[in-house]
């Protein structure tokens, strides 16, 4: 009799174990999806260099030029709606032609004189309209350098905490529709997550024509289980 109890006692136990392996491996099948989102933003920060030279023999004359012509840019800048403290004078950075290695005696000018008005403003879209209407400057008397790559304007997105939370809502959303698909597909059943992350966010201009326009990317990896 105890011997028949026993055998019936192993055989459950068997069963059991059977049972709880094929639970097992159940659990262990998953798929690994991934899902994008993508946005585009407007800059909402801006650091414009207004940037010209004076060149000439005479140092205070150079100087004084400088310092008349600072002002004018100034109070340009003032009068379209740029507050002072969103304006900067950096110190003219002086070269002497004369004292370069390579220097020719036939150059009509020692000194270059190069000064640099910067403005790091919030008004992205105020920035964009005056650095279409720089000629008025020039009627001022002060011709602005362009084309040099050490005073290119930067545009900037500070604002990717604010949308964070919707765009990686979105990605794992389309992460799901992924493994949704690939459920079906495989005649099984979409589970729980078994593991996530998030991936990291990367923001780029759209293209090298609209610098003030970024390209806000997140790519999330998430580990579905099947059933």
């Amino acid at each position: 009799m105890n011997n028949k109890f026993g055998m019936i006692g192993l055989i459950f136990i068997g069963i059991c174990m059977v049972i709880a392996v094929n639970r097992y491996k159940s659990y262990d099948r998953s798929v690994s999806v991934k899902g994008l989102c993508e946005k585009e933003v407007m800059a909402d920060k801006v650091i414009w260099p207004l940037v010209y030279k004076v060149v000439g023999n005479d140092m205070e004359a150079i100087y004084s030029e400088i310092t008349q012509k600072n002002n004018i840019v100034v109070e340009y800048l003032k009068s379209k709606g740029i507050p002072q403290e969103e304006i900067s004078v950096s110190a003219p950075n002086v070269v002497d032609l004369k004292a370069e290695r390579y220097a020719s005696e036939e150059r009509t000018y020692r000194y270059n004189v190069t000064s640099v008005i910067t403005v790091a403003s919030r008004q992205v879209e105020k920035i964009l309209t005056l650095t279409s209407q720089q000629g008025e400057l020039i009627a001022k008397g002060v011709t602005l350098v362009s084309g040099d790559y050490q005073y290119n304007t930067i545009y900037e997105f500070t604002g990717l905490n604010d949308i964070k939370p919707q765009m990686i809502e979105e990605a794992t959303a389309n992460a799901r529709q992924v493994a949704q698909k690939f459920a079906e597909d495989s005649k099984s059943r979409l589970g729980k997550i078994k593991r996530a992350s998030q991936g990291q966010f990367s923001v780029t201009n759209r293209d090298s024509n609209t610098p003030y326009i970024k390209n806000v990317r997140v790519v999330t990896s998430v580990d579905y289980y099947l059933r």
